[in-house]
C-alpha cells in the first residue's frame, strides 16, 4: 500500500509519523458488532487529544474525536454509511485507548481502516483490516433475484395430501428442497426452467412441511411452510397411539382381576380356621393330657359324624 509508505509531517512541526500496521485483522459475521483496536503503548491519556478514524483510500469519515467533541454529541461530517453505528470507549481514554466499535456490521463495512492521532509527537497511525462475512439469510427485497418460495396443497383425501413447492424469478439459479418438520429432505418430483423451480410430493403423515430456497452466491435463503393433517386410516401415528391405549387398558384390567382373586383367597383362609396338626387333633377330639370321659367320648363320636364338638373349655376360648 503506497498510501502508508511515506512519512507524514505535522503542519505545525517537523516530527515524522509512526505508522503501525496493517498487521491487525478483525473478522466478524454480518449484523454483529466489530471492535477496531487503536491504543497507545505508553497508555498516556488522550482525553484532550484528537483521533480520527477513516476507511480505505476514499478516506470516508468513520469517527472523529477532539477533546470530548465527536460525531455522537454534535460534531458534523461523519459519512452516511456509519452514521449512528460507531461508538468509542469514553472510560478508557485516560489509558490511551482510541478504539471504536462498529455496530450492526454490513458486508460493505469490510475494508482497511486507519486510526490517526495527529497531535502526538510523533504522529501515530494504526491500520486495521475489517472483514465482514455474509450470513445465509432472507435477502428478498434487498437484492434483485433473491426470490421467495411458496407451498400449497393441490389435492387431498383423508389418507394423503399432494403438495407443491414453487419458486419464480430466482437468479442466480437456486437450490430448492422440500423438508418435513424435523428438517429431513423429502424426495420430490422436480420441474425446472430458467427462472423457476416446481417440486411436487404426496405426503401421508400429519406434519409441518417446508419449501426451502437457497442461493449461495448471494447468501440468500428463504422458506415457506404449511401444516398438513391426515385424518384417515393411513395415519400410522394415530393408529400407534390407539394400540398403546388399548394395551394399557388391558394390562390395568388384568391387574385388578388378580388383586381381587388374591383378596378372596385370603378371606377364605381366614374363615376356614386352623389347618395341619392342630386341625387333626381337633377332629379326633383329643389332646395329650386330656382325660377321656363319657362326655368326651360322645363328643369324639359326634365329631366323627361331621359335627364340630368342643372337648375342653380352653379350646372354646381359643376358637373365640
Amino acid at each position: 500500500m503506497q498510501l502508508i509508505m511515506f512519512l507524514v509531517f505535522v503542519c505545525v512541526g517537523t516530527f515524522p509519523a509512526v505508522i503501525s500496521g496493517p498487521g491487525v485483522k478483525v473478522v466478524v459475521e454480518e449484523d454483529s458488532d466489530a471492535v477496531l483496536p487503536c491504543s497507545l503503548s505508553t497508555e498516556e491519556s488522550i482525553i484532550a487529544q484528537v483521533f480520527d478514524w477513516r476507511k480505505d483510500e476514499s478516506q470516508k469519515e468513520v469517527f472523529f474525536y477532539d477533546s470530548g467533541l465527536h460525531y455522537n454529541n454534535g460534531r458534523i461530517g461523519q459519512d452516511e454509511q456509519f452514521r449512528g453505528r460507531v461508538s468509542h470507549y469514553e472510560d478508557q481514554l485516560m489509558n490511551g485507548n482510541a478504539s471504536i466499535k462498529i455496530h450492526n456490521t454490513k458486508v460493505a463495512d469490510s475494508g482497511i481502516y486507519s486510526c490517526i492521532l495527529p497531535k502526538l509527537e510523533p504522529i501515530q497511525t494504526f491500520y486495521v483490516e475489517l472483514v465482514v462475512e455474509r450470513l445465509l439469510r432472507d435477502r428478498s427485497g434487498e437484492i434483485p433475484g433473491a426470490s421467495k418460495p411458496s407451498i400449497t396443497v393441490l389435492d387431498a383425501t383423508k389418507d394423503w395430501s399432494l403438495l407443491q413447492c414453487e419458486v419464480h424469478g430466482a437468479s442466480p439459479e437456486p437450490k430448492v428442497q422440500l423438508q418435513d418438520g424435523c428438517g429431513n429432505i423429502l424426495p420430490a418430483e422436480e420441474r425446472r426452467g430458467r427462472y423457476y423451480v416446481t417440486l411436487n410430493i404426496t405426503v401421508t403423515k400429519t406434519d409441518r412441511y417446508l419449501c426451502v430456497l437457497t442461493q449461495e452466491e448471494i447468501s440468500h435463503q428463504s422458506r415457506a411452510e404449511t401444516f398438513v393433517f391426515i385424518s384417515g386410516a393411513g395415519n400410522t401415528t394415530d393408529r400407534n397411539v390407539g394400540v398403546v391405549v388399548v394395551v394399557a387398558a388391558v394390562v390395568v384390567l388384568l391387574l385388578l382381576v388378580v388383586l381381587l382373586k388374591l383378596r378372596q383367597i385370603k378371606k377364605k383362609k381366614k374363615l376356614s380356621g386352623p389347618t395341619g396338626p392342630e386341625a387333626e387333633q381337633n377332629s379326633n377330639g383329643l389332646e395329650k393330657g386330656t382325660l377321656m370321659t363319657p362326655e368326651t367320648n360322645n363328643s369324639h363320636s359326634t365329631a366323627q359324624n361331621g359335627l364340630m364338638t368342643l372337648t375342653t373349655v380352653s379350646e372354646f376360648e381359643d376358637m373365640c
